[in-house]
């Protein structure tokens, strides 16, 4: 065995990397696998979230909401516009520019934190005198090194339909629908979710006329329902043509367009032709060659590795974090796992509670929450209190020409603990993190309600609707 560590985290996106620099801060010796390799066939870090992932895409949905705004929306501040140009190369090569910072910045922290990287595949090799054996092979020969304890972080991968092959030129998933060239004059996109809603508006505000079609009868039914309406009426007043209830047939690629065969919610045969195709049907676990058998380690059926709550598989000394396992695939969960189980190697108890780890979803507006959606209160035959407060009556978002949208707060009808916070607005992502903290702390309406927040400030419609639950809202 070439040479033997302490933690060998396998994965560099978020939750490997976190793991890494957490167990290296600990006192450990510590190793890092990572294989991904950028467009010009260099080494990265980060994963599929820096490089193809949440980063490239907020850049993009960055540029592309600032030449909307350039557009269609500084007249209303007096400001008159001619001749816009937009530049997708420059605009995709800013994106490229963030990306090279921020994995450059993590071969940083990986120096600093004397971790070692080792290049290539990993896969599992056995046990070997106490140790975990773990076989890497990249451009050289394959390399055999050992740990006590190994953290597996592969993340995910798209999911693909199948019968649609995915070329990345003309039918797309998350990696070809961050590069594409230029504007396509029609997009076609499968799958309402998270990232199908992120993508589709990048390219709409940039000028391409967007189709989505979902498969799910209602739209983000995730979402709590007053959300998901208003993100509704919000998208389509947008121009996002949205079909749900959608069931696709075939998928004819031609020379320079696709054509989408479906039935609709009704069971009527359609037809829809793009010039791209975006499919986001969701992701996969990644857990292609890890060679989980050599250890007595397998995945269920839908292909997650099975642990504990504190991320502990059936094999002692080995844990799996982030998305190959059981709970939302968000890259702020994985990196919790990847602390909380680096600390418990080092014989600490911490622990993480899932119902406080918010969810956001990039749109304009935003959407984030956090907790307990109304309709899974009255599915618990939770006895609760709500309160709404819209952005309208909000000097800060009028003043921003961000009005949209609003926040409700779901609370214990007895003890007034907050169950739930949910937002669309502009900026909902940082706004929800106030809405964590406060559960997190098991406060209750009451207690943000007591709280002097900042005049004028979008954060004044958090207190507002805290408020609300008790029909104390000041400004409504």
């Amino acid at each position: 065995m070439a040479e033997r560590y302490d933690v060998i985290v396998i994965g560099a996106g978020p939750a490997g990397y976190v793991a890494a620099i957490r167990a290296a801060q600990l006192g450990f010796k510590v190793a890092c696998v990572e294989k991904w390799r950028n467009p010009k066939g260099e080494a990265a870090l980060g994963g599929t979230c820096l490089n193809v992932g949440c980063i490239p895409s907020k850049a993009l949905l960055a540029s592309s909401e600032e030449y909307e705004n350039t557009c269609h929306h500084l007249g209303e501040h007096g400001i008159s516009v001619s001749g816009v140009k937009l530049d997708v190369a420059k605009m995709v090569a800013r994106k490229d520019g963030i990306v090279t910072k921020m994995t450059k910045g993590i071969e940083f922290l990986f120096r600093k934190n004397k971790i070692t990287w080792l290049k290539g595949h990993a896969k599992f090799f056995g046990e070997d005198d106490g140790n975990i054996a773990v076989e890497i092979s990249g451009d050289g020969e394959p390399l055999l090194v050992g740990a006590k304890n190994v953290i597996i972080a592969t993340g995910s991968k798209a999911r693909h339909l199948p019968g649609v092959d995915v070329d990345n030129v003309l039918v797309c998933d998350n990696e070809g629908a961050l590069a594409f060239p230029d504007v396509p004059r029609r997009l076609g996109v499968i799958g309402a979710g998270v990232i199908g809603l992120e993508l589709g508006s990048v390219w709409r505000r940039l000028g391409a006329e967007v189709t989505v079609l979902e498969a799910m009868p209602a739209f983000l039914a995730a979402c709590d329902e007053a959300v998901s309406k208003e993100c509704w009426k919000i998208f389509t007043k947008q121009g996002l043509k949205m079909h749900m209830g959608v069931k696709i047939g075939a998928v004819e690629v031609g020379k320079k367009s696709v054509r989408i065969d479906y039935a609709d919610a009704s069971g009527a045969a359609q037809q829809l032709e793009v010039d791209k195709l975006i499919v986001s049907v969701g992701r996969v676990p990644n857990t292609d060659g890890l060679a989980l058998d050599a250890i007595g380690l397998s995945t269920d059926a839908r292909g997650f590795i099975e642990v504990d709550d504190h991320c502990r598989t059936k094999v002692p000394g080995v844990y799996a974090i982030g998305d190959v396992v059981r709970g939302p695939m968000l890259a702020h969960k994985g990196e919790d796992e990847g602390v909380m189980v680096a600390e418990i190697i080092a014989g600490q108890r911490p622990h993480i509670d899932y119902n406080t780890i918010p969810w956001v979803i990039y749109t304009s507006p935003e959407i984030a929450w956090v907790g307990r959606t109304e309709q899974q209160l009255k599915a618990d035959g939770r006895a609760y209190k709500q309160g709404q407060f819209p952005f309208a009556a909000n000097g800060r978002a009028l003043g921003m020409n961000n009005a949209e949208g609003f926040v409700k707060v779901l609370c214990d009808a007895v003890t007034d603990e907050i169950l739930g916070v949910h937002i669309i607005s502009a900026n909902a992502s940082d706004l929800i993190a106030e809405a964590a903290v406060a559960m997190e702390f098991k406060a209750a309406a009451e207690d943000i309600g007591r709280i002097c927040h900042p005049h004028p400030s979008m954060s004044e419609v958090i207190r507002e609707a805290a408020l609300a639950t008790d029909k104390r809202a000041l400004n409504m």
